[in-house]
């Protein structure tokens, strides 16, 4: 079997909630443990952090690999959705798996047994256990994990982590795991295990007690990092966060969202608990984690800037907790605004819609190439219905040149409103 091939099948024969949305969503462990089983419980071969939460998962998970990779630990990174290649979503020390190992796995899951092919597994639960078989085969010392969606029916919840990580709550994916922030809490607690430490990000009233709640019904010590950072201060600069009055002294973060300093009190508080559970990670390491979290795990699309003259960047983020923190730095750069907009179909767009910058800003609306999303047109006609008007286009690609052709040197196009678009976005500009 070739590698094409391989992704032929995964990407045709198997419900895929990236292309599909709810019908191709799949709660429950069930078929995850059985599939898991058949390939010999590879998930048992390797310690295990495990990373959920609405925003932020990805960049803390990402920023947790590079520091153990730093450490000398050979760390699996298991993360979902993937921008351009398939393989992002499976690391070992930074570097994608294989086409070859991916081609390995598919043939043999088509060998198994009728009984467990009948499974009929989803995308990504099948993905999951592939992730989990290579990083076996590759001898990981520990694996971080991210959650899919929610967590307590999340596939990924078959595994005995060290620690478990949740970033934030915010409303997404609310016909899944509930329309309050409370009842989505109760979702991505379910990661939560008897004894097992557990970090919490942000967390406010309700939310914090569901947190609090759930990990004293397990005996699982908690901490809220956001309360009480591990740093003095965290100062932007231009191609960086200086962080000030840590545990490993000053620390330079190569993440530079306006969301990022919440992560960072989210990943030293895991740090620090790692170290606890016997890790042996030093202030070196963590230095060098946190300056070079792109450089040594591949990350991507995090207020990425490609461009400069004008000024291009590109952000994954795709929910209104996203764009608590996307909008007010928009608003506040110089020049004019070129923001091209992609959303998927299912989701509620209006609020966020309400929450993008005014004033000097040009609107480019368009449709990233998959099923779920939203029409390029019919995303106007709602945009116009909450005060922005701008142009449709069918594709990323028409958008962002029309976006180019209209920006000047000292404007910025921005690029983002789903994965999708900025997925579509790099492979078509920036390989």
């Amino acid at each position: 079997m070739t590698y094409e091939q391989a992704l032929d099948f995964l990407y045709t024969q198997l419900p895929m909630y990236q292309r599909q949305g709810a019908p191709a969503y799949k709660p429950g462990l069930d078929t995850s443990r059985r599939l898991a089983g058949a390939f010999g419980n590879p998930h048992r071969q390797f310690r295990s952090i495990h990373v959920g939460g609405t925003n932020g998962k990805g960049s803390t998970a990402h920023t947790l690999a590079a520091i153990l990779q730093a450490a000398g630990y050979r760390t699996g990174l298991y993360t979902s959705p993937h921008l351009v290649d398939f393989r992002e979503r499976i690391r070992v020390d930074g570097k994608m798996i294989s086409r070859e190992g991916v081609a390995d796995f598919v043939e043999r899951y088509q060998a198994l047994p009728a009984e467990v092919r009948e499974l009929h597994p989803s995308f990504f639960e099948l993905t999951m256990v592939m992730a989990f078989d290579y990083m076996a085969r590759c001898g990981v010392d520990v694996a971080v994990v991210e959650v899919g969606m929610g967590g307590r029916l999340d596939s990924t919840n078959i595994i005995s982590p060290d620690l478990c990580v949740i970033t934030n709550i915010s409303l997404d994916h609310t016909q899944f795991l509930g329309s309050t922030l409370p009842e989505i809490a109760g979702e991505k607690a379910g990661i939560i295990k008897p004894g097992v430490p557990v970090v919490v990000g942000e967390a406010e009233g309700d939310v914090r007690r569901v947190f609090a709640d759930k990990a004293a019904a397990e005996g699982a010590p908690i901490t809220f990092a956001c309360e009480s950072p591990d740093y003095i201060s965290a100062r932007p600069e231009e191609d960086c966060i200086v962080y000030e009055g840590t545990p490993y002294g000053t620390l330079r973060g190569q993440l530079t969202g306006d969301c990022q300093p919440r992560n960072a009190a989210t990943i030293l508080a895991a740090t620090g608990r790692l170290i606890e559970a016997g890790y042996h990670i030093g202030a070196q390491d963590v230095a060098r984690g946190m300056a070079h979290v792109c450089d040594d795990t591949g990350l991507a699309g995090r207020w990425m800037v490609v461009g400069r003259r004008p000024t291009v960047v590109c952000d994954t983020g795709h929910n209104a907790g996203g764009w608590q923190y996307l909008a007010p730095r928009l608003a506040s750069l110089p020049g004019v605004k070129h923001m091209v907009l992609g959303f998927v179909s299912d989701k509620d767009v209006s609020h966020i819609l309400e929450m993008m910058p005014r004033g000097d800003v040009r609107y480019y609306f368009t449709r990233a190439s998959i099923d779920r999303a939203m029409d390029s047109v019919r995303l106007l006609e709602i945009a116009r219905g909450v005060g922005l008007d701008g142009t449709s286009y069918p594709t990323v690609k028409d958008a962002v040149a029309a976006a180019m052709a209209q920006a000047k040197e000292d404007d910025t196009v921005f690029v983002g409103g789903s994965t999708f678009v900025v997925a579509d976005f790099l492979a078509a500009f920036h390989g």
